[in-house]
């Protein structure tokens, strides 16, 4: 009968869909997709600048108000997902962010409008700065939890949205059309990105904050046009639960049954299982979780049709089996979290305003476009990697993707220490050349050293990410079915916001602990009496203690999973190829 009731359902909704979605709703997603990032990643890179000279605030608590921001929106682009699967479905959460989004854009613009929403500038010798007011720092900081807000749900829904547009599952050509979908949604992103740290950051430097901040406003204004312009085509699925919800449900179920014995051997009768399952009975690691899934009487616990009669104290055998691969891919997961540390110099764009940027002697680099140099980089290596090095080494290995997992997270690792260790060599190298020529009270003097010299640092950055992160999602692929591709995303964007709070809090402490007595801080706006070597020699110190913990990891790890693959869900190692390409771009 609930079969029946289901089928109906579906035949019902599949003919009120049957005018909407298609190919036609998929440019305004993509355009409303591509106008976000490439408003907000616009202002990303010379926001430090901004507050620092607008709003008196020293270069170590901008970096730290900054990270705090970017560690916000990526937090909530998890909370996001989990909202929009839940309780508002992915169109209204889409048009919330949206309209969030263009909402915090136009405050900020605004602060560049009205002097009353700034402090008074500094003195000449910025020894007489004048505070920032309660209202006015509210309004900096409205501005951007509305940008975080916008990002939280645009984010993660849009690519959902849009493939709710093209799924036919009856359609022969289907996976085809999702497949090119995902290629082209993924190369707007990129192409917004490259524009981002490159046009945007140039509108900046050369007409003002006043044009450069309207212009991602202006965006925002088209992209929220353009959405709304394409409602009445789109296909708008109702909510039907997070998979983060069924993992709550294990956790708790888990807890009210804390009284049963998971020492004594059940049959598999008494597990509760879906009618679809492969699954007799759950694994015995982490054993604890079993008393989830465990049936105690079967008249309070199920109703007439088999299903649960309350999901959060009785869960399936496959939701204690998902459970308990999240926890085990936490471990490996928490590894590359130093690496994401490590990438974010809290004031690197200050070295840059002191070298040549000169590629011509009429046209000059913007200082925070040289993020696209581990764009390039992470990109071509990927290309690369794929195209050449995974049909070399494939023949000596043995293994289809080149190289295991493992082997490419732990060279990622190796290769950001080298990073680091390089960025160190070359803060000290321009800091000596600074105080040489007598710059150690002028830190906006341009010094005889070559831009050039951060490249190789940039580049590397890029590689070790490519490596790192791609084996990481790889790893985590190779435990869970297809189904939940996702979840790998939402775990590397969590990744993100926890290294965001790691460095903002790791900034915190060294600028205090460094300025206490009177002393200058490490981490000081004047970078020529600071010193920024000293804090990327902690960075090396720190990644090279997570390079030990990762090698711990991996051994505890390969025990139980060989090269990264695992038997929890049969179907996942079919799917783990296809998974990787999917998400690899």
């Amino acid at each position: 009968m609930g079969n029946n009731t289901e089928e109906k359902e579906f035949l019902l909704n599949h003919s009120q869909n049957s005018t909407k979605g298609g190919l036609k709703t998929i440019p305004f997603i993509i355009v409303n997709e591509s106008f976000e990032r490439l408003a907000s990643f616009g202002l990303q890179p010379n926001m430090i600048i901004y507050i620092t000279k607008f709003y008196n605030i020293n270069a170590a608590h901008a970096s730290v108000l900054i990270n705090l921001w970017s560690a916000l929106s990526n937090v909530l682009s998890v909370l996001g997902a989990f909202i929009s699967d839940s309780y508002l479905g992915r169109f209204r959460a889409v048009a919330i962010g949206t309209i969030s989004s263009l909402i915090g854009m136009l405050v900020l613009w605004l602060t560049t409008i009205f002097p009353q929403l700034r402090p008074l500038p500094c003195g000449q010798y910025q020894h007489d700065c004048n505070g920032t007011t309660a209202a006015q720092l509210a309004a900096i900081l409205c501005s951007f939890g509305l940008i975080s807000i916008g990002a939280g749900f645009v984010r993660p829904c849009s690519i959902a949205l849009g493939a709710d547009q093209l799924e036919h599952k009856e359609n022969p050509d289907n996976e085809r059309l999702m497949d090119s979908y995902f290629n082209w949604f993924y190369a707007s992103i990129g192409v917004a990105i490259v524009l981002a740290v490159t046009v945007i950051v140039y509108i900046q430097d050369h007409f003002g904050w006043q044009v450069g901040f309207g212009v991602p406003a202006l965006l925002m204004v088209l992209s929220v046009s353009v959405f709304l312009i394409g409602s009445p085509h789109y296909i708008k699925a109702k909510p039907k639960g997070s998979l983060f919800t069924g993992l709550f449900q294990v956790a708790v179920a888990a807890f009210r049954k804390r009284h049963i014995n998971v020492q004594l051997n059940y049959n598999d009768d008494s597990y509760y299982r879906t009618p679809e399952s492969e699954l007799l009975e759950p694994s015995t690691d982490f054993r604890c979780l079993n008393r989830a899934c465990i049936i105690e009487d079967p008249y309070m616990e199920l109703k007439p049709d088999g299903k649960a009669s309350d999901p959060w104290s009785l869960c399936s055998v496959e939701q204690v089996k998902i459970m308990k691969c999240f926890l085990t891919v936490l471990p490996m997961w928490s590894t590359c979290i130093m690496l994401l540390v490590s990438f974010s110099q809290p004031l690197s764009i200050y070295q840059l305003l002191t070298v040549d940027r000169h590629i011509t002697p009429q046209f000059e680099i913007p200082a925070g476009s040289f993020g696209m140099i581990t764009v390039l980089s992470l990109t071509i290596w990927m290309a690369f990697y794929d195209r050449v090095l995974v049909p070399l080494l494939s023949r000596y290995t043995g293994v289809p993707t080149g190289i295991s997992s493992f082997s490419r997270m732990g060279i990622g690792l190796f290769l950001g220490i080298v990073a680091t260790v390089l960025s160190a060599i070359t803060e000290t190298i321009r800091r000596n050349k600074a105080i040489n020529v007598g710059f150690e009270d002028d830190p906006n003097a341009m010094l005889n050293m070559s831009s050039m010299w951060f490249v190789p640092q940039l580049a590397l950055y890029g590689v070790a990410e490519a490596l790192n992160v791609i084996g990481q999602i790889e790893f985590i692929y190779s435990l869970f079915p297809k189904t939940m591709s996702s979840f790998a995303a939402a775990l590397y964007t969590f990744g993100l916001a926890l290294a965001n709070l790691i460095n903002s809090f790791l900034v915190s402490v060294v600028d205090s602990i460094t300025s206490a007595g009177d002393n200058t801080s490490w981490l000081a706006t004047n970078i020529n009496r600071g010193h920024l070597d000293y804090y990327c020699w902690l960075m090396t110190f720190l990644c090279v203690i997570n390079f030990l913990y990762f090698l711990a990891v991996c051994r505890f790890t390969d025990q139980h999973h060989h090269d990264g693959r695992s038997s929890l869900f049969p179907e996942a190692e079919e799917e783990h190829s296809m998974n990787k390409c999917f998400h690899g771009a």
